[in-house]
């Protein structure tokens, strides 16, 4: 049984249908003044990562100074427009019934996600699922560019060795990120990636989706 299991949010746990694409350019906007035109390639990515890349595709200087007024008003948008995201979103099939046995049997979760903090706070808590997820020991954007870098501050911030945890996420980015950080994935194909892809990249179970809770215990356990 590990200690710490963490997971992955966006067509992890849930899916926004296209409003989180809505609510980054309105925020790309409002810190650089310039209209989105084109949004760099966002599949198991940091926030951090595809502002910069998508601030050179616009021709604007990236800089710690414009991640940071960009965090801000991304979770600004999510504050504001939290029932829209509520309306158009949604917890994905079985997720509740999995934190909740999780819960149930004393494990500890949270989770480790390129979203910023501000956002991945509404997110979960817009679709009833922040009451299982212990946020503060998760990591962020703002923890780092990449998955290893968010999973070893996640684990340093639990005190949990990474033998002890397990993270599930949706891209072979994640797998990757486990892997690198020494962690245990499970993936699941509730994404844009199909399950032979994932195995491929190297997970150590997949999981079509979440609807079997004890199928995804067992997997957890293993």
């Amino acid at each position: 049984m590990p200690e710490l299991v963490l997971w992955d949010i966006d067509h992890t746990l849930m899916a926004t249908r296209g409003l989180g694409g809505q609510l980054w350019a309105a925020a790309f906007e409002q810190v650089t003044g310039v209209a989105l035109r084109k949004q760099a390639d966002v599949t198991g990515s940091t926030e951090r990562v595809i502002l910069r890349e998508t601030a050179r595709l616009h021709g604007i200087p990236y800089s710690d100074e414009l991640f940071t007024r960009f965090a801000e008003a991304l979770g600004t948008q999510h504050v504001q427009r939290a029932a829209e995201l509520r309306e158009h979103g949604h917890a994905l099939p079985g997720a509740v019934s999995i934190l909740t046995a999780l819960t149930d049997r004393g494990i500890r979760q949270s989770v480790v996600t390129g979203n910023v903090r501000a956002a991945a706070e509404v997110k979960v808590a817009v679709f009833g699922l922040d009451s299982y997820l212990s946020l503060d020991d998760g990591a962020y954007a703002e923890d780092g560019d990449e998955r290893p870098e968010l999973l070893r501050a996640a684990l340093e911030r639990t005190g949990v060795k990474a033998g002890s945890a397990v993270f599930l996420g949706d891209t072979p980015a994640d797998v990757a990120g486990g892997r690198a950080a020494g962690v245990r994935v499970v993936a699941v194909a509730t994404g844009r990636i199909p399950a032979a892809d994932l195995l491929a990249a190297g997970a150590s179970t997949v999981l079509d989706d979440l609807l079997d809770t004890a199928h995804a215990l067992e997997a957890i356990w293993a």
